[in-house]
């Protein structure tokens, strides 16, 4: 049996716990491989490790350590292939889609490349007289992520790239559903050039999540994931000291008006629905119609869409979409598919049951789609997470804005139309975090930041970008003289500019 050991140190470690965790291959749903489940302990001996590398790396000019990340963007770039096909044997996604994955990650790299310039503080000269004023953005120290299965390429370099880029060493927690990749990573930053303990890899389970959160060496925390964890997260760490950004689940809708380019819009919204099973935090599980007629066309038109899926293992180039990633987790989607029912809602596309002929075993569910749900099922109010699209049916714009506005999740909505001022309007007023105006999975590229509201984040600063930037440094203010000849009583009176 394969094992997936934690990396600490520039070295592969095996787990002294004697606990492990298995590794399905969700096609076949056997048993493919074993990872370590880290102790207290171990955590400890990785932490230590990083704080001894990161004085000097802190110290590295900016512009060695971008070099780093550039090495380390080309060996992303000549191992995708590699990292793709590893993924999707243990995510499930299809390999288009997990290249895809690790297409954003090495976005995120290269957004990182830049950091001598997004690391520089401000300059005010002649503050006062004599007096410059100047600030810096220091790393933090040693600083830990902890990543969810369903983009184990993307959201680790999310992360770990700007952290690592602005001087601090960091451990990384990945899902232990799927943590292959995030080793890979490890391994090919080590050969960009870092030096060996600036990125670990400890896997575990909640033993290592409660470790990381109350380990007093650890000064930030980022954090993917559901949203009762992410506020457990939040609350933890921040009653330890420690600087967290949590991001949670999401419900995301797309409002479809009567002016909308149906066809594009059907387009978009069977590949945002269904895409990798679902397993997305940026998925569209809730398609708002506007008006009886734009309801009837698009339900009519979307079962025909999604009749014509195929779901097939993640190797097959020409199926949609793969499996889920296990078996409690395709019981869990099933399981809100007969809630919908039990509701009232309309299955007018039923998935479950599937079932491919040499591959009994796997978790595969086909698309399903619900008509005339209401903000009333519980099935609407909570995060499915899977192959399922929910259609509530709105009479105005104002209702149908009024939806995404009031859920409790806050991640992502859309809105199709052609209609320039109702899109702008909606934009502005939406309460959600990340907007798309026909586009059906908003997310922002690396250089802007991601980050949801409401229950879909906790803490003030979002993921990557600028506020990634933010988020793995602390700044400090100087407020500098050089006087020349007697200050006299100036000594004892408060410091003004005026």
């Amino acid at each position: 049996m394969r094992e997936v050991h934690h990396f600490i140190g520039g070295k592969s470690v095996a787990g002294t716990s004697g606990r492990f965790g298995d590794i399905y291959n969700p096609n076949t749903g056997e048993v493919q491989a074993r990872v370590s489940l880290a102790t207290d302990a171990e955590l400890g001996d990785a932490v230590a490790n990083a704080a001894e590398a990161f004085p000097a790396w802190a110290m590295m000019n900016p512009q060695r350590r971008a070099r780093v990340m550039f090495e380390f963007k080309r060996l992303l770039e000549a191992n995708v292939n590699e990292l793709a096909e590893m993924l999707s044997s243990e995510h499930g996604k299809v390999v288009a889609d997990s290249k895809g994955d690790v297409q954003r990650g090495i976005d995120v790299v290269e957004f990182a490349c830049g950091i001598p310039h997004l690391q520089k503080g401000e300059y005010t000269e002649g503050a006062g007289p004599g007096i410059d004023v100047y600030s810096l953005r220091q790393p933090l120290g040693v600083v830990a992520g902890i990543t969810p299965f369903n983009f184990p390429a993307m959201i680790p370099c999310w992360m770990s790239a700007v952290a690592i880029a602005c001087g601090n060493t960091f451990i990384l927690k990945p899902s232990e559903k799927d943590p292959s990749v995030p080793v890979r990573l490890a391994e090919l930053l080590l050969e960009a050039g870092a030096p060996e303990g600036v990125l670990n890899v400890v896997n575990g389970d909640k033993v290592v999540v409660d470790a990381i959160l109350k380990h007093p060496e650890i000064k930030a925390i980022s954090f993917v994931g559901s949203s009762d964890i992410a506020q457990y997260v939040y609350a933890t760490g921040t009653a330890h000291g420690k600087r967290v950004q949590a991001m949670g689940g999401a419900k995301n809708h797309g409002i479809i008006l009567p002016d909308a380019n149906m066809e594009q819009a059907v387009k978009d919204i069977v590949g945002a629905a269904y895409g990798s099973a679902g397993e997305r935090c940026m998925a569209l599980p809730v398609a708002v119609t506007v008006g009886k007629k734009t309801g009837d066309e698009f339900v009519e038109r979307m079962v025909d869409a999604a009749r014509n899926l195929k779901v097939g293992v993640s190797t097959d180039p020409e199926a949609h979409y793969g499996p889920v990633v296990s078996a409690a987790h395709k019981a869990k989607v099933e399981s809100y598919i007969q809630m919908g029912v039990d509701e009232g809602a309309d299955l007018v596309l039923d998935g479950r049951g599937l079932s491919l002929q040499g591959n009994e075993g796997g978790y595969f569910i086909g698309p399903n789609l619900f008509d005339n749900v209401t903000p009333q099922m519980q099935s609407y109010k909570e995060e499915i997470f899977g192959p399922v699209l929910q259609v509530v049916r709105a009479e105005t714009l104002e209702e149908a804005v009024a939806l995404p506005s009031n859920h409790q999740y806050g991640n992502g909505v859309a809105i199709f139309t052609s209609n320039g001022r109702a899109a702008r309007e909606f934009a502005a007023q939406v309460n959600v975090g990340m907007v798309g105006v026909n586009v059906p999975i908003p997310v922002p590229v690396s250089y802007h930041t991601f980050g949801g509201w409401k229950r879909s984040a906790f803490g003030d600063t979002n993921q990557h970008g600028p506020e990634g930037v933010r988020f793995w440094t602390k700044i400090k203010t100087i407020t500098q003289r050089w006087p020349e000849g007697d200050i006299g009583d100036q000594a004892f009176i408060i410091p003004t500019m005026g």
